[in-house]
């Protein structure tokens, strides 16, 4: 292929890379061991850029993810269909930037930035690096003020921070992706940015049409890299995701970040690893997968005081409802909270089923009342005492009368179970959740409050 052809090719099927191709590069292609390309003769340094000559076919993107003595190990953004051994190697000359700007509101964008809506070009007003820079924790300003999620049970017993990051876990078919829709909708914020990572593909055109619809739309930007693509192209999405995120952020917006999910994430980086050698460390786990994790996940909270901040909500996939799994226990521990799914909640019907022991917002005593805190920690102690019961009551072996704490669990226990409900299409505000949360634990005529209750 000769260089006007190159070019031309360049410039018509990939328009972002035309501008950052270097000189030949006289490197060959030796071999390819699964998703890994093996080269020679090449002098590109980790992270760097290729194109791979295909002859009269469109050139294939690949990125440097390890090398061996003067062998180079490739991984490609698309697929590797008709590649030929001794193919030529062109380097990329400048480092990877993508379109960042207001004209990406209302736009979906694969993981290389590229818009797949078919509305034609994006017109952007800067480039921004997909890495980003790491804000100093000194300079952060503290998370202050709750943030309203519309979401009753979770507003009123897991009260949200403005910047803080949270998980939601759960294991496949409870409904992590239907109560981040909810949250989606209701949630209080200038700009929604939301990542589609190693998710299923009808899903990204349901998210849009049902969850967003046209308004939601309007206001937010969509990355979608579905499970068929390339676990680089999965990484490079959940980067693309945080990169947006963080562009409108400096420009002094409150952003909601939505990543569905961190777990697809760390499974691509465990397909990447892998390949290039790197030894599983942790149930099939190499140790760059924890490396990762908290590097994508900093990137989000709070700016500096003045400016915006980036609330971050990320679905964890709990593999066989396994709350100890690696990847959930590594999110738990660099996540501001976690809010667990329950499948047995979800059989009997209950909606949203938020496990209300399992789960806690670590910053929820920073950002609401003294006495909202207290009716939230009633709440926790009542249901608890109920739950610890449970057996004794079903097979009626529990007498009323036992225990005074007991028999006001028993009494309020249709009134919470009411309270933790509501309909995907009902939006409930901070003052209402509270509202309910107090009547829902109200000492009833003839119940004699405990100090259980009170304290």
């Amino acid at each position: 292929m000769t260089e006007s052809d190159l070019a031309k090719r360049l410039q018509a099927y990939m328009p972002h890379l035309s501008s950052r191709v270097g000189p030949v590069v006289e490197g060959r292609l030796t071999r390819i061991i699964g998703m890994t390309i093996e080269a020679v003769g090449c002098d590109v340094p980790m992270g760097g850029h290729c194109l791979i000559e295909m002859g009269s076919d469109e050139p294939i993107e690949a990125e440097v993810v390890g090398f061996s003595d003067n062998r180079i190990f490739l991984m490609p953004i698309t697929r590797v269909e008709g590649l030929r051994p001794g193919a030529r190697i062109r380097a990329l000359d400048k480092v990877k930037e993508v379109p960042v700007g207001f004209g990406l509101l209302g736009r979906v964008l694969n993981g290389v930035g590229e818009p797949i809506d078919g509305k034609g070009p994006l017109h952007t007003e800067s480039t921004t690096k997909l890495t980003g820079k790491p804000i100093n924790p000194l300079q952060r300003h503290p998370i202050s003020e709750p943030l309203d999620v519309g979401v009753r049970a979770i507003n009123a017993l897991l009260t949200v921070g403005r910047g803080q990051r949270l998980g939601l876990f759960a294991g496949s078919g409870v409904g992590k992706s239907v109560l981040l829709g909810m949250m989606t909708r209701y949630t209080e914020a200038d700009i929604t940015v939301v990542g589609l990572v190693g998710e299923r593909g009808r899903e990204v055109k349901e998210f849009i049409e049902q969850i967003l619809g046209v308004e939601g739309l309007s206001r937010s930007v969509v990355v979608a890299s579905p499970a068929d693509e390339s676990p680089l192209m999965r990484l490079r999405s959940a980067m693309l995701t945080t990169a947006i995120a963080e562009y409108f952020r400096d420009q002094g917006k409150n952003v909601l970040l939505l990543m569905d999910s961190l777990t697809r994430y760390a499974q691509a980086q465990r397909e990447l690893a892998l390949a290039v050698g790197e030894p599983p460390a942790t149930k099939g786990y190499p140790p760059s997968v924890f490396a990762k994790l908290p590097q994508l996940v900093e990137r989000a909270g709070n700016a500096a005081e003045g400016k915006g901040s980036i609330t971050g909500f990320y679905t964890v996939l709990t593999e066989g409802d396994d709350q100890q799994d690696p990847i959930a226990d590594a999110a738990r521990a660099i996540l501001d909270g976690h809010i667990v799914l329950s499948r047995s909640l979800a059989e009997e019907g209950h909606y949203p089923a938020v496990d209300i022991e399992a789960s806690i917002s670590r910053v929820m005593p920073q950002v609401i009342a003294a006495g909202q805190l207290q009716q939230a920690q009633r709440f926790r102690q009542v249901y608890s005492r109920y739950q610890q019961n449970r057996d004794l009551i079903s097979v009626g072996a529990y007498s009323a009368g036992s225990d005074r704490d007991t028999d006001f669990a028993i009494e309020r226990m249709p009134v919470m179970k009411r309270f933790l409900q509501q309909s995907l299409n009902e939006a409930v505000d901070l003052p209402a959740s509270f509202a309910g949360l107090a009547k829902a634990i109200e000492v009833q005529p003839g119940i004699q409050n405990t100090g259980l209750i009170t304290q």
